[in-house]
């Protein structure tokens, strides 16, 4: 038994089976490749990737065969690509439980090696493991594409080889990639865990986000004016405008085009670097207030006003197309839509169904609270107890000043020693060297141009040029070039500083979605995950199943500490809030 094993059976997690399951092999795999219109291939097979099947891959219905062979088998499904082919299953009504992607991994795994940017789709993954040029990926297809009435058919694989064969020796390649890196079972995780959040991130975009388009416009009518004709500014943006014009003593400014608004600036004496909101706010003039203003409801028009309302909203959802692992850190992206970006103002907009409730849950304190798992700071793991870590901190360290001690970990975490970080940083490290060293180390990698990982292997990416030659040994730059040298390393040590912990908590967020999306099917399955955004799930179920979410949201946020960071005493709060709108959950 593996020791995640033996701590997910000691955890008592039951639900962990959904992830475990796909981690450590299952008794069954079903390769899938998706065809034209209905049809495609299926092929189940063993452990060692010998074919199981009798019955010929091809099929005319896709859905049907994989419905029937979730039903007797519940495999492990081998996938090109999830992103591309779930969305047809799920409009077809089949849910799958498991699945291994192999992009996702594929890009895990070039990761891992400092191989970065590289190819990671089907063509290019089996070209490796024929010694051949990896090709480019094509575009990502829209899951809400139509065809072609003449689609081309696809880009042959290098070689000539059948997209059946390709899937499954590149899984075994990846197999045995895994098991050749330092802690296999932590990649084999995170594979795993990644590959159930492709899984959810299309069952988040086929439920969508509950929208009430009638209480999104009220907003923009109260905040902007009537919608405005094509083309034309709303009513207050153009108020507003008339009124920066105006303080500037009727200059011509337009406050849309930033170098506008700096020559404006410099004709009244006052010169600002650029027209960000940040430096303007900094200058005392008459055309600040309504020029910030203006700035912050233009950013609501051009990013969620009333076209984003037809683009993007229908039937009462709204359904963004999630992107697993888009950042490089492992957080989520999206393509379109800005679904990471709500601003708070349109959250009323949220709002469940009649006889239905939004059950909202938020880690508090993540990032802090990984770092002491990660470093095993037995002072900060007693510290992350309370729900509230920096009140926590500030009582221990700080004379119970919460302020400062938020200012000295996040110092901490993210490299920040101007003002009064420094002296607040300098108590941390006494009183928790462990946590400190340990972030201070990874600072020291990025600055020697060495690359950081995850706790489950997410892995930074290489350095650029100057901090390479800083730190390569026997190069010695001097005078202008030491200082470019000097100050790349510099921020690239804040940079690796940070991503151990921020990836360690994409990690975290990974592994709690993928359990909680298997808790859900087995407890509530009317209930839908509808929203993710780094540390924060939205579940729209019906009322009378509020209580079994919450408790489910719960133990997967427990569930996901002790399988990521193994046995720990750092806590991972989650507290879950019932209500009708999102807007009430904060």
């Amino acid at each position: 038994m593996t020791k995640l094993t033996w701590v997910l059976t000691r955890s008592g997690w039951s639900a962990a089976r959904n992830v475990r399951g796909m981690a450590h092999h299952s008794r069954v795999l079903a390769a899938l490749i998706p065809g034209p219109a209905r049809s495609g291939r299926v092929r189940l097979l063993g452990e060692d990737g010998t074919s199981l099947d009798t019955n010929p891959d091809s099929v005319p219905d896709l859905a049907a065969r994989v419905a029937e062979i979730e039903r007797e088998h519940r495999p492990r499904w081998l996938w090109p690509c999830i992103a591309e082919g779930y969305p047809a299953l799920l409009a077809a009504g089949v849910r799958v439980d498991r699945g291994h992607d192999a992009l996702l991994a594929e890009g895990i795994l070039l990761n891992y090696h400092g191989q970065h940017g590289q190819p990671r789709g089907l063509a290019a993954a089996w070209a490796r493991t024929q010694g051949l040029p990896a090709p480019a990926d094509p575009p990502p297809a829209r899951p809400d594409s139509q065809p072609a009435l003449f689609e081309p058919e696809p880009e042959a694989l290098p070689g000539g080889a059948d997209p059946m064969d390709a899937l499954i020796a590149v899984y075994l390649a990846q197999r045995k990639q895994m098991a050749a890196t330092e802690h296999p079972d932590r990649v084999r995780l995170l594979a795993a865990a990644d590959s159930a959040g492709a899984l959810a991130a299309v069952e988040m975009s086929h439920h969508g986000l509950p929208w009430r388009v009638d209480v999104h416009e009220a907003i923009l009518t109260d905040l902007l004016g009537p919608r405005p004709p094509v083309g034309a500014r709303p009513r207050r943006l153009t108020d507003l405008a008339e009124r920066v014009s105006a303080a500037f003593g009727g200059l011509d400014v337009n406050p849309d085009a930033p170098p506008s608004v700096v020559r404006a600036f410099r004709r009244v004496g006052i010169d600002v670097p650029s027209a960000r909101a940040r430096v303007i706010e900094q200058v005392d003039h008459p055309a600040v207030e309504p020029l910030l203003e203006y700035k912050e409801l233009s950013r609501l028009y051009s990013a969620h006003g009333w076209h984003w309302l037809d683009a993007w909203v229908h039937n009462g959802r709204f359904r963004p197309e999630y992107v697993v692992g888009g950042v490089i850190s492992g957080r989520w992206a999206t393509r379109g839509g800005a679904a990471l970006q709500l601003p708070k103002v349109l959250r009323s907009a949220v709002r469940a169904e009649p006889g239905w409730v939004l059950v909202s849950a938020d880690a508090a304190q993540l990032e802090p609270r990984v770092l002491a798992a990660l470093s095993r700071d037995d002072r900060l793991a007693e510290v992350s107890a309370d729900a509230d870590l920096y009140a926590s901190l500030a009582r221990d360290s700080f004379a119970d000043d919460r302020g400062r001690a938020k200012i000295a970990m996040l110092s901490a975490m993210y490299g920040g020693t101007s003002g009064e970080a420094g002296p607040l940083l300098a108590i941390l490290r006494k009183r928790f060297p462990d946590a400190v060293n340990y972030v201070e180390d990874a600072a020291r990698s990025g600055e020697q141009g060495r690359m950081v990982r995850s706790r489950l292997g997410r892995t930074s990416p290489a350095p650029g040029a100057a901090v390479r030659d800083w730190g390569a040994d026997g190069v010695e730059p001097t005078g202008a070039d030491e200082r470019r040298s000097r100050q790349a390393a510099r921020e690239w040590g804040r940079f690796t500083r940070n991503f151990v912990v921020q990836a360690s908590a994409a990690d975290w967020a990974a592994a709690l979605l993928a359990g909680l999306r298997g808790r859900l099917a087995g407890q509530a399955p009317t209930a839908e995950l509808v929203f993710f955004q780094h540390d924060e799930v939205l579940v729209h179920c019906r009322a009378e199943d509020a209580d079994t979410v919450v408790h489910e949201v719960s133990a997967a946020a427990e569930s996901a500490g002790a399988l990521v960071f193994g046995r720990t005493p750092v806590r991972f709060p989650l507290e879950a809030t019932v209500v009708d709108c999102y807007a009430d959950a904060k």
